[in-house]
């Protein structure tokens, strides 16, 4: 990895406290940057500042809940207050649920989901963008081939992910002549704790994963491909072949893209 790319730069990443923010936080250590890496959970933040490769000066760790728009108003001007600009801001923070629609007890679910999901990334994004415009900066927004095409067992996930997917289509017209880059990333499965963590009919959290995680991509691998087009400053990028196939695929055959994608649920392929 090329390190100059990152040097002195200052990233913001949501979510930071396992998976794939983790693991980005893990590997953006390695480079010159400045790391804000933000979650609900304080102490497996400071896990996280301890096994990163910077020195504490270099990493800010802050409380977040995405969810709330204080929290997020808070992480940004800690940031500015701590480094003096934000350079990249990574919305990665999310929750997912494992419940078909008509099963469902508890239906403040979707307004969970979406508030994480979705106005998370919002939130974020609106109180860093002076900053971002002023960096010539980059938004990378966390979405899932859920954002593409709807799965059963997601209905609210892949809401919440479509609406991800829209407002940064709209605010990339929008900031077209303002020199910020936005990277929509779009993994399948990646093995992580996020299906463990995710909501279930009641509107509790599951406890376990429901697909066979043998297979799964490797948190590490994800974290190299985003990274990658992070340098690249690429518009989008899809994760996995069979992820690529189904959206080149799916004007001419939706019924057929509907069945792999029960499928996929199935056997825990994507």
């Amino acid at each position: 990895m090329k390190k100059d790319y990152f040097k002195g730069k200052t990233i913001v990443i949501t979510g930071a406290s396992s998976g794939i923010g983790k693991e980005l936080a893990l590997q953006l250590s390695k480079t010159d940057s400045r790391l804000v890496l933000a979650a609900r959970n304080l102490e497996k933040l400071k896990e996280v500042r301890k096994n990163c490769e910077l020195n504490d000066s270099d990493i800010l760790i802050i409380k977040t809940d995405v969810s709330k728009k204080e929290d997020c108003k808070n992480l940004i001007s800690k940031t500015i207050e701590k480094f003096g600009k934000i350079d990249i801001l990574v919305n990665n923070a999310g929750i997912t649920m494992w419940a078909k629609f008509d099963e469902i007890k508890d239906i403040s679910i979707f307004e969970k989901i979406i508030n994480v999901n979705y106005l998370g990334s919002v939130y974020c994004t609106y109180y860093a963008l002076p900053y971002l415009k002023k960096t010539k900066g980059q938004i990378i927004g966390i979405s899932s081939l859920t954002g593409k095409n709807g799965v059963p067992t997601r209905t609210a996930y892949a809401a919440s992910k479509h609406a991800m997917a829209g407002f940064f289509d709209s605010l990339r017209i929008e900031l077209s002549d303002e020199g910020v880059d936005i990277t929509m990333i779009f993994p399948g499965f990646v093995k992580t704790d996020i299906r463990k963590n995710a909501l279930g009919n009641e509107g509790k959290t599951l406890g376990k994963s429901h697909i066979d995680e043998k297979g799964v991509m490797s948190v590490e691998k994800c974290a190299e491909i985003i990274i990658k087009g992070i340098k690249k400053r690429k518009r989008e990028i899809i994760m996995t072949t069979r992820g690529k196939i189904g959206i080149f695929l799916k004007p001419f055959f939706p019924k057929l893209i509907d069945k792999i994608a029960k499928k996929s649920i199935d056997t825990g392929k994507t």
